[in-house]
């Protein structure tokens, strides 16, 4: 089966229309795309593997790492309500191993919690944020992250 998630890693089409955020020894951080919600996260192994049983401790550890600082990032950039950390990895053409780190707005209607959150993800490219948006909140992402990454270091 085709694996988007590779294809967007080797940067023969990339999902996401802003710059990675980062990128570490295991996992890039990228902004999902196209998604209704600014600061949607999806943090992804760099390796194709499909079942959490199948990563090492070491990609574990820098997972836990990231999703550390992320989420005090996502709090601080979007004064969210709190964070979801989710990894599914069964939609179809993305069964690569990835994590969704998403803030959940204040005030999200009943009908957009928990794993109903998706449907702002599952948009058609016209009804969600303009790509210049992402660009900026990645850009501006990315900076926050260098400097949390020397002050936590």
């Amino acid at each position: 089966m085709e694996c988007l998630t590779c294809k967007s890693i080797s940067g023969e089409k990339r999902i996401s229309p802003g710059p990675t955020i980062h990128e570490g020894k295991f996992w890039l951080v990228e902004h999902a795309y196209p998604c209704q919600l600014k600061g949607w996260l999806v943090l992804v192994l760099k390796r194709h593997v499909k079942a959490l049983h199948e990563l090492g401790q070491e990609e574990f550890m820098e997972l836990a790492a990231l999703q550390y600082k992320l989420s005090r990032l996502l709090f601080d950039a979007l004064d969210c309500e709190k964070e979801y950390s989710i990894c599914l990895a069964e939609a179809e053409y993305f069964h690569h191993i990835h994590f969704h780190l998403i803030p959940k707005p204040k005030g999200l209607p009943d009908d957009l919690r928990a794993t109903r959150i998706f449907a702002m993800l599952k948009v058609e490219e016209k009804d969600a944020i303009p790509p210049d948006q992402v660009r900026v909140f990645c850009e501006s992402l990315k900076i926050k992250f260098k400097q949390a990454s020397h002050v936590n270091d």
